[in-house]
């Protein structure tokens, strides 16, 4: 089993940790005490600053260094898209989804129902349940960098966000004035 190593990250919106494989893939991205926070073992590696070098692999170095810069950029207005290598961990199903979350632009929004409508397509089903896609919104462990907080109701209202409505509010204003001002 690979190796599992987190780091904390300050945020405008929040603190963060985030989860980093040995082998330098993210694997989660979530705001402290979030619904959905993941049970970190006791026993977890941590890259804090007393750590040498030489105990943490230099691909989760790496990784680490460019998540906190590409998200000090996209808190700066200064990026719209980031470029990290991603694992998130869940089923074919939810994974699918997540995919789909990667191809919505910064300050655009769309809907469960929408989502579920080009997973049927891309499935070639006749339809997807909202309410499943709703769920796997829902459960997208790498915050922010998979875009989650851009899927809103059928009516265009904030729905559910992991990390809390307040925060899914503030990274869409954060968005849509950073599409604005480009």
């Amino acid at each position: 089993m690979m190796n599992r190593y987190y780091g904390k990250v300050r945020g405008r919106w929040g603190d963060l940790v985030a989860g980093i494989f040995e082998d330098g893939h993210l694997f989660g991205l979530w705001f402290e005490g979030q619904k959905y926070f993941p049970d970190i073992p006791e026993h977890a590696l941590w890259l804090e600053a007393d750590h040498r070098p030489n105990e943490v692999p230099g691909p989760v170095v790496g990784v680490f260094e460019s998540l906190k810069t590409q998200l000090a950029e996209y808190e700066a207005g200064k990026r719209t898209s980031f470029d990290l290598p991603l694992k998130p961990q869940g089923t074919p199903f939810r994974r699918a989804v997540w995919d789909i979350l990667l191809d919505i632009d910064l300050g655009e929004t769309t809907t469960y129902g929408e989502i579920g409508r080009i997973l049927a397509e891309r499935l070639g089903k006749a339809r997807m349940s909202a309410q499943a896609v709703g769920g796997a919104v829902g459960h997208n462990p790498i915050s922010i960098v998979i875009p989650c907080h851009r899927v809103v109701g059928a009516d265009g209202k904030l729905t559910g966000y992991a990390g809390g409505i307040d925060k899914k509010e503030k990274l869409l204003r954060h968005e849509a004035s950073v599409k604005r001002a480009s």
